[in-house]
């Protein structure tokens, strides 16, 4: 039976009033978890609720039964809610779904009647099987003479820090120029209400974004850390695959119109917390939290601020439509642009002067413009810039922005301006493994400038090595340069439902000489989601495999430049093939430059019409 002292993944302690207890005997815990779990089958939120009951008592009985082999989502969803022997967790989510409503349920339960409890249940995410934890009761606080004499939070989050100081001696005195690595992980939202899970996030997020502004940091991006939401979280193993020495975690508690930030600084090796607080303020003063607590770190870190804190002074709700629109992870599923979009427009019209509105709304022009087959909206380009412009006029540290007015020069051909938008972008913030990755992949790659597009890369993966857009970037660099073997490996950490790892992992395949395991990957890829590239690549696989046949009769159903070029390709039609280049100069010449200086289109090396249609299509010579 797991046993935990103390309160540490429902909340961080207050040290005043929760504290370890000696750990109880087997037996007694046992009696002490039961009696514990017949008190919150019995109070308001789990009593009118008999399948969640019945789920809860599920895990808990299984669990003090030493059972935990069975407290597998196939089995719960039979056993507890009555689905078949032959259930599919891909098909039907009902026990995530209903395990996510027992922590919200449980933490309201931790709040409200059950605040004194000695034992706490907790379902930790990533897993079904409870942790049991003890605690003192609650001493009461809400008397006027109590809150008179706690100390105000402020002082109390630089005096909670005190032990972190031997931390920024190293840094100080022994580092010198040597960052420390930090990872924000995605913070646990204890409300059962869904629109709690896009504000943790969206805090998480913004935790990131001012700790990768202070000097001496090296802050690993929002897609590695949150690639953890979900799973058990072990600091020395989570440290070690994002390769930081420090985790900040925590977990966000909203109840009306207040909020609890509860926030520990673990160090990895091992294992220890060296700073925890809370933060308990009304949602008005949100933005003062986050940049509290950002300082709190910095000052006990004993650190510079780089280029200045910023804060942003903005309403709730237009906060809250800007953390809902930064939690829809189109990058994933293109189609769900609009979206988002659209919540980024909702905030400004809520509050025109705040910036990172902007510049998420930037980002999302930026990344929609360089996709196939996507139909782009009349002034797509121009809307980009405008909110880029606006939100470095408020703002002159997006980094962010600066990204997407890279972007767009690079789909103009602009290629002066975008390489320098990149590189300031990138001096402002060395560490934002997203602009370098978009400079390797959509500029660099793009020109042909393989060696540098693949140093980028991997610059990118030494910062963030978990991040998904980094590793597409980092196997489509490899691959331009007909480094398959290399590639294939990033293709592979891709992870599942990102929508090019199929066609990543097929093209690679390709280029290492297996034919038969590309193409078979690319019709399942072509299959599951339309793109026209990977019925470019399958055709262009075909055709090189010898069955033309199969490779012209998707010539005849081709409705896009791209997938005709490289199937026109794989036949070795070169006057199709430049043909295709020609129609794709429309679209741009950083879309089109991909194809060119791709190893699939290598027959055009040393055509004499080569350099014209480099010209047509505004790339460099």
């Amino acid at each position: 039976m797991r046993v935990e002292t103390g309160f540490h993944t429902f909340a961080a302690p207050r040290r005043s009033a929760y504290s370890s207890i000696p750990m109880p005997s087997a037996e007694s815990s046992a009696a002490d978890v039961r009696a514990g779990l017949a008190r919150i089958l019995a109070s308001d939120g789990f009593a009118r609720n008999a399948r969640m009951s019945q789920f809860l008592a599920f895990l808990v009985d299984r669990h003090l039964s030493g059972r935990d082999e069975e407290l597998k989502e196939s089995l719960i969803a039979h056993e507890v809610f009555g689905r078949r022997p032959d259930y599919d967790p891909k098909q039907d989510s009902i026990v995530r779904t209903e395990a996510a409503r027992l922590r919200g349920r449980l933490a309201e339960y931790y709040t409200g009647s059950g605040r004194e409890a000695a034992v706490i249940v907790d379902i930790p995410k990533g897993g079904y099987i409870p942790v049991f934890r003890y605690r003192k009761p609650v001493v009461d606080r809400v008397t006027a003479s109590a809150a008179a004499a706690r100390p105000h939070w402020r002082t109390r989050l630089v005096a909670a820090c005190c032990g972190i100081a031997a931390a920024a001696a190293w840094w100080t005195f022994g580092g010198g120029h040597t960052p420390i690595t930090i990872a924000v992980l995605p913070l646990t939202n204890l409300s059962h209400e869904p629109p709690g899970d896009a504000f943790a996030d969206g805090l998480s997020d913004e935790l990131i974004r001012n700790l990768g502004l202070i000097e001496g940091l090296a802050v690993r991006s929002r897609m590695s850390s949150f690639l953890f939401r979900d799973r058990a979280r072990d600091a020395r193993d989570v440290g070690r695959q994002l390769g930081v020495e420090y985790l900040l975690d925590g977990s966000v508690l909203r109840s009306g119109d207040a909020v609890r930030i509860n926030a520990q600084l673990i160090r990895v090796r091992d294992d220890v917390p060296i700073w925890s607080d809370h933060f308990d303020r009304p949602m008005a003063d949100i933005f003062d939290i986050q940049d509290e607590v950002a300082l709190a770190i910095v000052n006990n870190l004993r650190l510079h601020l780089g280029r200045g804190r910023r804060r942003y002074e903005t309403s709730v709700a237009a906060y809250e439509d800007y953390l809902a629109a930064r939690a829809i992870g189109f990058a994933r599923d293109p189609a769900r642009s609009a979206e988002r979009i659209a919540g980024f427009q909702r905030a400004i019209a809520r509050d025109p002067a705040f910036a990172p509105a902007y510049a998420g709304l930037a980002s999302t022009y930026a990344i929609q413009s360089v996709q196939f087959p996507v139909d782009h909206p009349a002034g797509e380009l121009a809307n980009l810039r405008a909110a880029a412009a606006k939100a470095i006029e408020i703002d002159p540290f997006l980094t962010e922005a600066y990204d997407a007015l890279a972007m767009a020069d690079t789909r103009d051909g602009e290629w002066a301006g975008a390489e320098r938008a990149f590189r300031h972008a990138i001096d402002q913030d060395p560490h934002d493994s997203r602009t370098r990755a978009d400079f390797a992949m959509w500029f660099l790659n793009a020109l042909g400038r393989n060696g540098e597009a693949i140093d980028q890369a991997r610059r990118a993966e030494a910062d963030d090595p978990l991040a998904d857009d980094v590793q597409l970037a980092l196997a489509w660099c490899l691959m331009g340069a007909a480094r398959y073997e290399e590639a294939e490996p990033h293709c592979a950490k891709l992870a599942p439902d990102v929508h090019l790892r199929r066609q990543c992992l097929g093209r690679a395949r390709v280029g290492e000489g297996r034919s038969a395991e590309g193409i078979a990957i690319l019709r399942a890829a072509s299959g599951e989601q339309f793109n026209p590239q990977t019925l470019g690549f399958l055709g262009y696989a075909l055709a090189r495999s010898g069955q033309r046949d199969e490779a012209e009769r998707m010539l005849a159903s081709a409705k896009w430049a791209n997938e005709e070029a490289l199937i026109y390709a794989g036949l070795g039609d070169k006057d199709r093939t430049i043909a295709a280049l020609e129609r794709m100069a429309a679209l741009g010449a950083q879309r089109a430059g991909q194809y060119v200086n791709s190893p699939e289109l290598s027959l055009l090396a040393g055509d004499p019409r080569l350099p014209a249609l480099r010209r047509t299509i505004g790339l460099p010579e």
